[in-house]
C-alpha cells in the first residue's frame, strides 16, 4: 500500500525534552526575563544601580588606556541590570554589544555572534572569544558562560518591592482618598446634585447647610443626620508601611548597600560604613574579576582600584595606622634591627 514509497514508515526521531533545544530555549527565556524584571523599575533598583555605575565609573584603572570611565559606568549598569556586560575589542576603542549569542568548549565561551546597535540600525557579526570582554557576575555552575543579574537571583523579593508599590500607585490613583458621605434628608436628585458641587467649589471654605430630621423608610433619621462617614481606605492595618520597608531593605541587601543608608536617622560615620561595604564586598570584587578579563584579553597586567577613589576606607585609622609604622621604623633603625624577619611575624609585604 506503500507503493511506490517505502513500504513501512522510518520511525521520526525528536528532541528530547532535556536535549540541546530545549536548554537553549530555557537559557533563553531566563535571559529575557532576567532582563525585563518588574522590580528594575523601583525607585529603589535605580538608586542601587546608579551605585554601582558611579563606583565603577570612579575605579582606578592601571595597565591600559582602552577601558575608560564611560566604558566603565556603563559596565556597572549593564551588570547590575543584566549580569553581564560585552564588548568588542577594536584598535582604540570597546565597542559595547546589546545582545550575543556564544558558542562554548569545556565551558568556556570560543566564538561570539555579537549585535552592535548603530543610530540608523543595528549591524551583527562573529568574533572568537580573544576578540571580546565578556564581564560577568552571580555565575551558576549549570551556565558558567553566563551572568545573573542580583534581581535575577531574588525575584521573590523584586516581585514583592513591585506589588507593593504596585498597590500604593493603584490606591493613591483610585481610592477615595479625603472623600466623605454625608447624610442628608431625602431630596431630588438635582438637590442632591446641586449640594454635592456647592461642596467641591467651596474647597478650604466653611460652608453652613441646613438640615432637619424627617420620617423615612418606616422610621426616623438619626439625630446627628449630618455627620460624615470618611471614605479614605485605612492602610496600615494591611502593613503596606513595613512591608515596603522589608522589600525595600532586601533590595538593598542584594546590591550590597547596607539598609541603614536609606534610614531617614542615618548620620555621616553609617554612611562611611555604608560606602565602605558596598566598595569593599561588591564592586571591588567584581572590579578585580574584570582585571582579569582584560588581563587575559590584552595580554598585560591590568589592576582595577574601586577602594581609592571612593575614599573607600578608613581614613583616620590609616593615618594612625601611618604613625605607628613610622614610629616603629624609626626605633628599629636606632636598634640596628633587621625589618624582614618582624615584618614576616606580622604578615606585612
Amino acid at each position: 500500500m506503500w507503493w511506490p514509497f517505502k513500504k513501512r514508515p522510518e520511525a521520526e526521531t525528536r528532541s528530547a525534552g532535556s536535549g540541546f533545544t530545549a536548554e537553549i530555549m530555557a537559557a533563553r527565556e531566563a535571559y529575557i526575563s532576567g532582563r525585563q524584571g518588574v522590580g528594575e523599575l523601583t525607585g529603589t533598583v535605580q538608586a542601587c544601580v546608579s551605585l554601582w555605575e558611579g563606583g565603577l565609573g570612579l575605579a582606578d584603572v592601571a595597565g591600559t588606556d582602552i577601558l575608560d570611565r564611560r566604558t566603565l559606568a556603563l559596565c556597572g549598569r549593564s551588570l547590575a541590570l543584566r549580569g553581564e556586560a560585552v564588548f568588542l575589542i577594536r584598535d582604540d576603542m570597546l565597542v559595547p554589544c546589546s545582545d550575543w549569542d556564544l558558542r562554548t568548549r569545556n565551558g568556556k565561551p570560543t566564538a561570539y555572534r555579537l549585535s552592535v546597535s548603530e543610530a540608523g540600525g543595528g549591524r551583527t557579526q562573529t568574533a572568537l572569544a580573544g576578540e571580546v570582554l565578556h564581564f560577568r557576575t552571580g555565575v551558576d555552575p549549570v551556565a558558567p558562560w553566563a551572568g545573573q543579574a542580583p534581581l535575577r537571583r531574588a525575584q521573590l523579593t523584586a516581585g514583592m518591592l513591585q506589588a507593593v508599590e504596585a498597590a500604593l500607585a493603584e490606591v493613591y490613583e483610585y481610592a477615595p482618598l479625603g472623600s466623605q458621605v454625608i447624610p442628608f434628608p431625602e431630596a431630588p436628585d438635582t438637590d442632591m446634585t446641586s449640594l454635592a458641587r456647592g461642596f467641591r467649589g467651596y474647597r478650604g471654605r466653611v460652608q453652613i447647610r441646613e438640615s432637619v430630621n424627617v420620617t423615612a423608610a418606616g422610621g426616623p433619621a438619626p439625630t446627628q443626620d449630618w455627620k460624615p462617614s470618611d471614605l479614605t481606605p485605612d492602610l496600615s492595618r494591611a502593613m503596606t508601611a513595613q512591608s515596603l520597608d522589608a522589600a525595600r531593605d532586601s533590595v538593598c541587601m542584594v546590591f550590597g548597600v547596607l539598609p541603614a543608608m536609606v534610614n531617614p536617622s542615618a548620620t555621616g560615620p553609617l554612611i562611611r560604613e555604608g560606602q565602605r561595604h558596598l566598595a569593599q564586598w561588591m564592586l571591588q570584587p567584581i572590579a578585580a574579576a574584570m582585571a582579569d578579563e582584560i588581563s587575559d584579553k590584552l595580554g598585560a597586567s591590568v589592576a582595577i582600584d574601586v577602594m581609592r577613589p571612593l575614599q573607600a576606607f578608613d581614613a583616620g585609622g590609616r593615618a594612625r595606622a601611618l604613625t605607628s609604622i613610622v614610629n616603629a621604623l624609626a626605633q628599629a633603625k636606632e636598634a640596628e634591627v633587621d625589618l624582614g624577619p618582624a615584618m614576616k611575624l606580622v604578615d606585612w609585604d
